[in-house]
C-alpha cells in the first residue's frame, strides 16, 4: 500500500500540494487525472523522492520496487535488448555474481534467478518489443540509431520489463500507434502489482483502471471505478454541493434581511442579536471550482463537388524505397476517414501524398480545382517562430484585423489573453498545437488531413476538438491512435497494410479483435513451440506420421496459395467504379476469404511448429 500523509509540495511562489492526503491499497490500477499544471508529474516526482521541496510523508511498502519510463535516453552503442536488459538491475546483478561466487552460494542465487525467470528474459524482452512496434531486425541495432519517439518506446520497454511492485506510467501512449496502444493495453491488464497511469485517452481510463485519482484544489482525492463513473460521481457531488450553496445563500439572505430590518428597533433588538451570533456561527458557503471550458472551430468550407481527391493506381515512397502501391481511392464530400495501420506502414507518406507533400512514383492524382487542404503533421510544432509570441506570428496573417479581433480569434483556440503575449517557445506542447490549429483554421480549408493531433492535447483540448471535427462541414482524414476519439468520430476505416491501403471490412471493435487475435496465435504458437523443442521431430513422430504432417502441410500451402489468389482478385475489383451495393457484395466476399485465410494459416502454423 502506499500512504500519502501531510504532503504539501512547491515549484518556486507555486503551491502545487497543500497538506494532501491518500491511501492507495495494493495491486490497484489507478488513473491519475487533473488539468494541465495540476500536478500529476510532480505527484511521481514526488513517490520516487525525487524532490526537495517536498514537506509531509509518503509511506512505501517495504522493499518496494518501483518501475518507471525514464524521460531521455543517452546515445549508446548498448543493442536494443541488452539496454532493456539492463533495466532489471537485480536480474542483471545476479547474473553477474554467478560467475565469480563459491560453489555454496550458487544454489541460492540460482533459485533467485529461477524465481526472476532468468532463462525467459530475453524471449520476454522480445515479447514486449514486438508488442511495442519493434522488428526482430531492430534487435542488435545500437540504441542511438534510433529516433526520439523510438527511444521512448524502449524506455517503455524497459519498464514494463523489470519485475516491479509499482508501475509509474506518464502518458505512456504519446508516442504510440493505435496497435502498439491495444498491446499495452492488453498487457498492462495482467500486470500484478500497482499501477499507476498519468493518461488523456479517456478508453484506456475506461478500460483499464479501477480507481480514478484526481488532483484539484491541491488535494488528491481517490475515486472508485472508472473515468466515466469518476465523471458521474464527481457531477452528482457538484449538483448536491450547488444545492447546499443555493440553501445557505438563501438562510444567510433570510437572517441578514431580518436583522437589518429589526436590529436597531429596541423591542427586536435581542432576536436580531441572536440571529447575528448564528450567521456567524454558520457554515462558510462551499467553494465550487468550475471546470474551465475549451473550444475550437472550424469555418464552413466552400461547397465543391466530389470527389475532393482521386487516385489512379499510384504508388508512392521515397528515392530509395517504394511505401504505398496500387492506391486507387477517392475522397468525397462531409467525410469521416481514419487510417488503420502500424508506424511505418505508410499512413503519414499516404497523408503527405495527398496534401501534395511527395510526388506519386506512378499512376495519377487529380485534386478538384480550388480544393483548400489543412494538414496537421506530427513535429510541425518545431517549425513555428519560437521566438515570436502568437500574436506576432498571427499579425501577418491576419493582416486586415486589429489586435483585439486577433486576440479574440486566438481565444477561439485555447490561447487566452496571457498567453497571446506569451513567447511560443513557452507554450506547451498542447498549446503550440492549438496554434497550428487557428493557423489551419484562417484557410476555410475544405479537406482536414490531421496526422496524431492529439499527441499533446489534454481531455479538455481531445473533447473540443472531437466536438469541432464532427461540427466540420467538411472532410476529414484522421491518424491517431485515440480510440474513443476514432469511435465517436469515424465513418469509414483505411487499413495501410503490406504497400496497399483499402477500407477496413468492420468497425474498431472488429480491428481490436483482428489484432488481439493475431497477439493470441504468436504467443499461443510461441508457447507451443517451447513444448515440442523438448525433443526431436524424429522421435515424437513415426515416418509415418512424418509424411502425414508434411503432405497435410503441403495441402494447406495450396489452400492458402488459392485463397491468397482470390483475395487478390477482390481487391482488383475495387480498382473499378462499382455501385453501392456491388461494393458491399465484393467486401462480404473478401471478409469470408480473409477468414478462411487466417484459418488455413493457423493450422499451417501449428503444424510447422510440430516439426521444430
Amino acid at each position: 500500500m502506499i500512504d500519502v500523509n501531510q504532503l504539501t509540495v512547491r515549484l518556486g511562489h507555486r503551491l502545487i500540494f497543500d497538506n494532501a492526503f491518500v491511501h492507495i491499497a495494493d495491486n490497484q490500477k489507478i488513473g491519475l487525472v487533473g488539468n494541465n499544471g495540476c500536478g500529476k508529474s510532480t505527484f511521481f516526482k514526488c513517490l520516487l523522492n525525487q524532490l526537495d521541496t517536498m514537506d509531509g510523508e509518503i509511506i512505501l511498502p517495504a522493499n518496494a520496487r518501483i518501475a518507471y519510463v525514464e524521460q531521455s535516453i543517452a546515445d549508446t552503442e548498448m543493442s536494443v535488448v541488452q539496454y532493456v536488459l539492463s533495466k532489471d538491475t537485480e536480474l542483471m546483478s545476479l547474473r553477474n555474481q554467478l560467475n565469480s561466487v563459491s560453489e555454496i552460494e550458487k544454489p541460492e542465487i540460482m533459485e533467485r534467478l529461477k524465481l526472476l525467470d532468468s532463462d525467459g528474459a530475453e524471449g520476454r524482452i522480445a515479447y514486449i518489443l514486438n508488442g511495442l512496434g519493434f522488428e526482430n531486425d531492430d534487435f542488435d541495432k545500437p540504441v542511438k540509431a534510433f529516433s526520439g519517439g523510438w527511444r521512448m518506446r524502449l524506455s517503455l520497454a524497459g519498464a514494463l520489463f523489470q519485475y516491479s511492485d509499482i508501475l509509474l506510467l506518464d502518458e505512456p501512449t504519446n508516442h504510440l500507434d493505435l496497435e502498439a496502444t491495444i498491446w499495452l493495453e492488453e498487457h498492462l491488464h495482467k500486470y500484478k502489482g500497482t499501477l499507476i497511469l498519468i493518461s488523456h485517452d479517456r478508453m484506456i481510463l475506461n478500460k483499464l483502471c479501477d480507481r480514478i485519482m484526481h488532483i484539484e484544489n491541491h488535494q488528491l482525492k481517490l475515486y472508485t471505478g472508472n473515468f466515466d463513473t469518476f465523471e458521474q460521481t464527481r457531477h452528482i457531488n457538484r449538483q448536491q454541493q450547488m444545492a447546499l450553496a443555493e440553501k445557505l445563500t438563501a438562510k444567510r439572505a433570510h437572517m441578514q434581511a431580518y436583522i437589518d430590518r429589526f436590529r436597531y428597533k429596541a423591542s427586536k433588538a435581542k432576536q436580531a442579536q441572536s440571529r447575528i451570533k448564528m450567521l456567524e456561527k454558520m457554515a462558510d458557503i462551499p467553494v465550487i471550482l468550475q471546470d474551465e471550458t475549451d473550444c475550437f472551430s472550424f469555418p464552413k468550407p466552400e461547397r465543391l463537388a466530389p470527389p475532393l481527391i482521386t487516385l489512379d493506381d499510384v504508388s508512392a515512397g521515397y528515392e530509395d524505397k517504394t511505401v504505398l502501391r496500387k492506391l486507387s481511392l477517392s475522397v468525397g464530400i462531409n467525410e469521416r476517414i481514419v487510417l488503420l495501420g502500424r508506424n511505418g506502414n505508410g499512413k503519414s507518406t499516404f497523408a503527405k501524398l495527398l496534401t501534395g507533400k511527395i510526388k506519386p512514383k506512378n499512376g495519377h492524382i487529380h485534386r478538384l480545382s480550388g480544393l483548400k487542404i489543412g494538414y496537421f503533421a506530427q513535429h510541425q510544432e518545431e517549425e513555428l517562430p519560437l521566438d515570436e509570441t502568437p500574436l506576432d506570428f498571427f499579425t501577418p496573417l491576419m493582416s486586415a484585423e486589429k489586435p483585439v479581433q486577433i486576440r479574440s480569434y486566438l481565444a477561439r483556440f485555447g490561447i487566452d489573453a496571457e498567453k497571446a503575449v506569451t513567447k511560443i517557445r513557452l507554450l506547451s506542447g498542447g498549446e503550440k498545437a492549438r496554434l497550428i490549429f487557428a493557423q489551419i483554421a484562417l484557410e476555410k480549408p475544405a479537406l482536414l488531413i490531421l496526422d496524431e493531433p492529439t499527441n499533446h492535447l489534454d481531455m479538455k483540448g481531445r473533447e473540443a476538438l472531437l466536438t469541432a471535427l464532427n461540427d466540420f462541414d467538411g472532410s476529414v482524414l484522421l491518424i491517431t491512435h485515440d480510440f474513443y476519439l476514432i469511435e465517436l468520430f469515424a465513418d469509414d476505416l483505411w487499413l495501410i497494410d503490406k504497400e496497399r491501403c483499402l477500407p477496413f471490412l468492420g468497425d474498431l471493435s472488429d480491428y481490436r479483435r483482428f489484432l488481439l487475435a493475431q497477439s493470441t496465435q504468436s504467443e499461443s504458437i510461441r508457447e507451443k513451440a517451447k513444448e515440442v523443442k523438448k525433443e526431436s521431430p524424429e522421435k515424437r513422430f513415426s515416418p509415418l506420421q512424418m509424411r502425414q504432417i508434411k503432405a497435410k502441410m503441403g495441402q494447406l500451402e495450396r489452400e492458402m496459395d488459392k485463397l491468397t489468389q482470390q483475395k487478390e482478385e477482390c481487391h482488383q475489383l475495387f480498382e473499378k467504379p462499382l455501385s453501392g451495393s456491388e461494393i458491399r457484395e465484393i467486401q462480404n466476399r473478401l471478409k469470408e476469404i480473409e477468414k478462411q485465410l487466417e484459418d488455413v494459416e493457423f493450422q499451417w502454423l501449428e503444424l510447422s511448429e510440430q516439426l521444430v
